[in-house]
Formats: C-alpha cells, structure tokens, sequence
C-alpha cells in the first residue's frame, strides 16, 4: 500500500511502490506542475515547463525549469537563465590605457629645433564577458623613459593588456639634430620635430588613438614643433613660427566613479625661446624652449611626455618621459569574487566593485 503524505504549501505527495522493489515513482502535485521522478529503465525526471514569459518572477540561483518556447531545459545562476550544459559568465565594464611615449629632443647646435610631443598611449573602453573561476591577467605599460642623446627620437611606451586585449603604447616624439628624424608611430603617434617647417608625424591605432601634429610649413625664428596625438584628438600642428603644437586631447572615463581624463599628447618644443606646446588633457606634459625640460607625461594616464630643445652644448635640457598606463575594471559587486593580486585600488561605486590596476596583477573572476 502506498505512503501518502500531505504537503500544505505544494499538494499532494505520494511514495508509491510498484511492481518491484527498484521502482519507485515520487509524484509532487503543484500549482505551478508536475515535478515526477522513477527509477526504473524507463524512468526519469520532469521539469517544472512553461513559455518564457512564465518564468518565476523572482528566481533563486539553481532553480531549472523545462523553457517550451526555446525547446531546451534551463537552469538561473549569476542574474539570468542559461541553457542547460551552458557556462555562466557575467559582464565587466573596462578601461585599458598603455603608457605615454616620452617627447623627442631637438639638437639646437646641429639644427634648429625643438622635439616634437609624445605620443600618449592606446585607450581601449568596452565591456568584457568573464568566465566565473577564471584568472585574468593584468598587464600594466610603462611610460617611455626621457632621451638625452641619439637617436634623438622620444621612446615608445609599453603596452597595456587585459582579458585578450591590448592596448598599443604611446609613440615617441620626433627629434632633429642636422636634418629631421621622424616622429614614432603607436597608440597615439608622437609630434613631428621641426627642420626648416618640415618633419614627419606618427600615426596613431585605430580605434586607440590618433595621429601627432604635423609643422605646417613654419620655420624661423623658433622652427616650433608639433604636439603628440592624443586619444580624442590628433597632436596639434604648428600654427605660426613662434609656437608649438599642443598636444592631443584624450578621452574622459566616469568608470571610477568620477570624471577622469586619461591619454592626452605632449606638446611640441621650440627653439631658442617662443612658447613651447601645452600638454594635451588626459595627463600628457608641456614641451620646453630652451631653457627648460620638457614636462613627464603624469603617471597612470598614459599621458605623452613635453618635448625639448637641447639647447647643446650647454646648458642641456631634455624631453618628459611619457606617463604610465593604467586598468580599470568595474565588477558586479552580486559577482566580485575577492581575488587579486597586484595590490589594485578597490572602492564600490554604486552596484559595482571599481579596481584600479596601477601596477600589474590579476583578477580572478
């Protein structure tokens, strides 16, 4: 004789052996189905079914149900319903910023100009798609270091990198000693150096950045040289004979929290006084004149560095060193797993917990 049970919240249960011992059969009537399991050879387990818009209103992570609509069982985890022998996976919200190139030098005893700004480096702004469990490398770029002598030309930055994508490092500078040494090309590409109002500019990656300026044909008295590229805009170009070109605007990121400008070019240098190039915004620094250093790109901007007259054989000035990159991520807080390493900055903004990679680590997802 079979064991009845009475379920208030559900209905019915009933415990029902049958021809043998093996086979068993659990019933559960509910408001909502069916739920009926055997354990015979022919047996097996039915799902709660129903349309798409049937589904539970509030569902709990675990609950599966049999979607009739789609034709496939489906189970809820992390915020939403996956088919049945899927993976789960949840969405970041990123930024990736490779370093600033540094600016270019121009050699006044040989030529007659100043460098031309750095190049700041790659931005990259999107969302990602992170596989729970999974460890994610973070890659940190390094600014380009200032030069002091030949090739003249300013350093390229590191590339930033995060999940599978890469941010481009910034381009350097172009210098000058007897003739005009060209411009780098890279995330941003740097500024052209001036020789006699000519001089080649870097090109920028699409999609991270752009083009340096170019000198547009203006030479003596201060032979100005052009500004880096920066991630919003192409370097400024040489607008008189007197001036250098800004650098390139970047691209302001709230992903933080704040408003945050990240990736401007390094302005152009000009010769024997006039008035050096400012720093695009989003971090990248001022040119010099002959009488001063060019300005660093500022540190996790990815800012391009000021270029510089040498102003040899003395006194010696020299270029700013392009800035460092930086990694953002905004995780889900309902989904942050905790793990890092690193030392990344943690701050929760809103329903997000906001890493900041100023340095290269990982996060476990």
């Amino acid at each position: 004789m079979g064991l009845r049970l009475k379920a208030f919240a559900l209905g019915t249960v009933e415990v029902n052996p049958v021809d043998t011992a093996s086979n068993v059969s659990v019933n559960v009537q509910a408001a909502n189905g069916v739920l009926s399991y055997a354990d015979s050879a022919t047996g097996g387990l039915y799902l709660p079914s129903g349309t798409t818009a049937q589904r539970p209103a509030s569902p709990a992570t675990g609950m599966m149900r049999y979607n009739t609509d789609l034709g496939y069982a489906e189970f809820y985890a992390l915020g939403a319903w996956w088919a049945v022998g899927a993976t789960p996976t949840y969405a970041v919200p990123y930024l990736v910023v490779a370093g600033g190139a540094s600016g270019g030098l121009g050699l006044s005893a040989g030529g007659t100009s100043g460098g031309g700004g750095g190049g700041a480096g790659g931005l990259l702004t999107g969302t990602s798609t992170l596989i729970p469990t999974t460890s994610y490398t973070i890659v940190v770029g390094a600014g380009g270091a200032a030069v002091t002598g030949s090739p003249y030309y300013g350093n390229n930055g590191s590339n930033s990198t995060a999940f599978s994508l890469t941010a481009i490092g910034g381009g350097g500078g172009g210098g000058t000693t007897t003739f005009s040494i060209a411009a780098q090309s890279g995330g941003s590409g740097g500024g052209a150096s001036n020789f006699n109002g000519t001089g080649t500019a870097g090109t920028g990656t699409s999609g991270q950045g752009n083009a340096g300026g170019t000198c547009g044909g203006f030479g003596a008295p201060n032979y100005p040289s052009a500004g880096g590229g920066g991630s919003g805009a192409v370097g400024g170009t040489v607008a008189s004979a007197t001036a250098g070109g800004a650098g390139g605007a970047g691209t302001a990121s709230s992903i933080t929290g704040s408003s945050v400008t990240y990736a401007g070019g390094g302005g152009g240098a000009t010769y024997s006084g006039g008035t050096p190039g400012a720093g695009g915004a989003g971090g990248g620094g001022a040119a010099g004149n002959g009488s001063s250093n060019g300005t660093a790109g500022t540190v996790n901007t990815g800012g391009g560095g000021g270029g510089a007259d040498h102003n040899s054989p003395s006194p010696t000035y020299v270029p700013g060193a392009g800035g460092s990159g930086v990694v953002i991520l905004s995780v889900p807080t309902a989904y942050y797993s905790g793990t890092t390493t690193g030392s990344p900055t943690v701050t929760v903004v809103g329903s997000n917990t906001v890493l900041k990679f100023t340095s290269s680590g990982s996060y476990t997802a």
